[in-house]
């Protein structure tokens, strides 16, 4: 029997619990499922590929209207997808992916159609599962893209002009939101002397208006150093180390 799609649902959540490959007991994961209860009420939904044979949650999508995105982009109109994933590789070619964006394309109607920005560095999907199911690149900034899949006229997503946020975060600057759980983990695992020696100001972003105004086109995880971005998605804490080594910030 193949994997059936679950809507999760405030009520739902911890029995399909979309955890991005999270392990729920995480404290990452918890600090996520706080996020999402807060954000269903406007218009946020995640879908889930649950398959009874093992029990398990094995794909996952969320999205929202474009109003809400979470990205540096302005996509009012539009339905927003912000992550989707099959794990782990025994459930990828199988065409679940394109079946959990058929269901955000199936809740756009009466939307001018579904974005997503996709890219070729880590931590996000890449172009062309989106290409397949009918999406065109519409702008191009380095590694990412942006995605339409157009369902009437009108005006086109765009990306905001990020780079301009850039010189508001001056010394060692770490901005971020719970919208992403790797995120939420490495924010509650981040060593408090590193902190403390660096003068590290962390910034979170807790509106969809702040994200949207991001240092970075991902928008929720940003390493910055005297308007310098370091690192634009999510790192581990062995990958900051080694970043903050190279800049002679700690020995």
């Amino acid at each position: 029997m193949p994997p059936r799609i679950v809507d999760v649902t405030a009520q739902n959540i911890d029995e399909c619990p979309p955890t991005c490959f999270l392990n729920p007991k995480n404290e990452g994961y918890n600090i996520k499922r706080e996020w999402l209860k807060g954000r269903f009420s406007e218009g946020l939904k995640v879908k889930v590929l649950y398959d009874e044979t093992d029990g398990k949650i094995h794909g996952f999508i969320e999205y929202v209207p474009g109003e809400y995105a979470w990205r540096a982009v302005d996509a009012e109109g539009y339905l927003f997808i912000h992550c989707i994933g099959v794990s782990p590789n025994s459930y990828k070619q199988k065409g679940y992916g394109s079946d959990l964006i058929r269901e955000c394309i199936k809740d756009a109607d009466g939307k001018l159609g579904v974005a997503v920005v996709a890219s070729d560095g880590p931590f996000m999907a890449t172009r062309n599962l989106f290409l397949k199911n009918g999406f065109a690149i519409t702008e191009e900034d380095g590694k990412d893209q942006l995605l339409v899949k157009p369902l009437k006229e009108g005006l086109l997503p765009k990306f905001r002009d990020y780079r301009e946020q850039l010189g508001n975060y001056q010394g060692w600057q770490i901005v971020y939101s719970n919208q992403c759980p790797w995120v939420a983990r490495f924010i509650s695992e981040l060593d408090p002397t590193i902190v403390d020696r660096l003068e590290l100001t962390l910034t979170q972003f807790e509106t969809a208006e702040q994200a949207q105004n991001a240092p970075s086109i991902y928008a929720v995880f940003n390493l910055i150093h005297d308007g310098t971005a370091l690192a634009d998605r999510y790192i581990s804490q062995t990958r900051l180390k080694n970043i903050l080594k190279k800049h002679a910030a700690i020995a």
